[in-house]
């Protein structure tokens, strides 16, 4: 059975901007050789199995050639997916869902560099890193927040995307749901 994987494509029709059909992100997934291809909502969320070698760059490229911007790709499977939500840290600690961002990073930064990052950034927004993923708990919502994807970006020397706690759930259920 073929694995199942999604991309997490950063800055894609938020705001009006990096404006990506979707049906045109889907026809880039299929021609890269990936099959059972889907999208959730229109910020850059595809499911799909197989992932061939350079699957990110080649997508990055195309998009580039394609609509003239870059948009980073960050890839996982369902198993590293499934344990995200199940290693949720703020939600066990009884943060409401509603609250919670899980972002995810394209690299394991060292822990220097999370030990660098300022917990008191953005009261009283907190954040928990493990591994390849910064989980947050944004109460006044993300828009409001401190801790953003340039200031992680910068700190750990990587590149982030996130997406809010139903986002991620409902991704992990189209990963483990067969059409």
């Amino acid at each position: 059975m073929p694995e199942t994987w999604v991309a997490l494509l950063r800055g894609i029709n938020v705001g009006g901007k990096n404006k990506l059909p979707m049906k045109d992100l889907t026809a880039m997934f299929v021609d890269a050789g990936c099959g059972n291809v889907r999208n959730y909502i229109q910020s850059g969320n595809v499911v799909f199995e197989t992932a061939p070698a350079r699957l990110c760059e080649v997508i990055q490229e195309r998009i580039e050639k394609q609509f003239g911007f870059r948009a980073p790709v960050i890839l996982r499977n369902a198993k590293q997916l499934r344990a995200v939500v199940a290693g949720n840290p703020l939600l066990k600690a009884g943060a409401a869902p509603e609250t919670l961002h899980v972002m995810f990073l394209a690299d394991r930064p060292s822990q220097g560099r999370v030990d660098s990052l300022d917990p008191h950034r953005s009261p009283p927004d907190e954040f928990i890193v493990q591994g390849q993923e910064i989980y947050l708990r944004l109460p006044n919502g993300a828009g409001n927040s401190k801790l953003t994807n340039a200031y992680f970006d910068s700190k750990l020397a990587t590149i982030s995307t996130s997406r809010n706690w139903r986002t991620v759930n409902t991704l992990l259920e189209m990963m483990e749901k067969r059409p």
